[in-house]
């Protein structure tokens, strides 16, 4: 019985998928259910409940509803939401800006530079600016790495150079430029206000100022980063979230490979 009750549910279930058309999916494809929770500037009440409904009226949602709402703090709300997307976007025709290279685990890295590069690759991180986190730099650098990946300090081809955290640009490219550094890593975790972009804008410019940045390969990464961006800047590439330290050494060894083929 159980078994032909799930063959008719899998027989009757739609899975009509335009990929010109995709819109989010809830329990029916095509349904557009969306989740979403935002807070309102103004007092707990129904006149705020009859707000909320009416922004999201506004961004495309269909019957939408207020499951839960509460006061944060006198004059300010929140609102858990939910409601019918009418929007779709087209799936086919999006084209993303991705990091060119294999990705390999450290042991393979390690074998990858004795062969093709037969040195050890110097490399200097740093979370710049008045960027006070480390988490980020310290993912890629560290020993111990993050999630499982082990950081490039452990990697026994490269010489790996973590500065920390509020380390201005002038003091991370003279460092570079001491260590007579094949790479720079860059960690940028506060955002607000686009701070990053300003500080990671600096220091291309004194790299180019100084005729360093064509001779070094230059790499950032962080929440808000994306390959895209990076590139935009000025930098050769950028890792956002899901990215480890397998993914930036690996990087940084092909594009080193690539720049110094005879």
């Amino acid at each position: 019985m159980s078994g032909g009750l799930y063959s008719m549910q899998a027989k009757d279930f739609d899975q009509t998928l335009d990929l010109t058309k995709v819109k989010p999916y809830g329990d029916t494809m095509n349904d557009g259910k969306v989740q979403l929770s935002f807070t309102l500037p103004v007092p707990e009440g129904p006149e705020a409940v009859e707000a909320a409904k009416l922004l999201l009226k506004k961004m495309g949602f269909e019957n939408p509803l207020v499951a839960f709402s509460k006061e944060l703090t006198p004059g300010f709300t929140f609102f858990n939401c939910y409601g019918s997307l009418v929007h779709t976007v087209d799936y086919s025709n999006i084209y993303v800006p991705k990091v060119e290279s294999t990705t390999m685990d450290m042991h393979e890295c390690d074998e990858y530079i004795k062969e093709n590069i037969g040195r050890k690759l110097v490399v200097v991180g740093a979370s710049t600016g008045t960027d006070a986190h480390t988490v980020g730099i310290d993912a890629i650098m560290n020993m111990k790495g993050y999630a499982g990946h082990y950081g490039l300090e452990r990697y026994d081809m490269f010489d790996a150079y973590n500065l920390g955290s509020q380390v201005p640009n002038e003091e991370l490219l003279a460092k570079a430029m001491e260590l007579k550094a094949d790479a720079i890593l860059v960690s940028q975790t506060v955002t607000q206000k686009d701070v990053h972009i300003q500080n990671l804008t600096n220091l291309i410019e004194l790299m180019e100022a100084e005729g360093l940045r064509d001779k070094m390969i230059v790499v950032c990464g962080g929440p808000r980063i994306s390959h895209e961006l990076a590139k935009e800047l000025g930098f050769d590439a950028g890792f956002g979230a899901n990215t480890y330290a397998d993914d930036v050494a690996s990087y940084i060894a092909q594009e080193y490979v690539k720049r110094n083929k005879q």
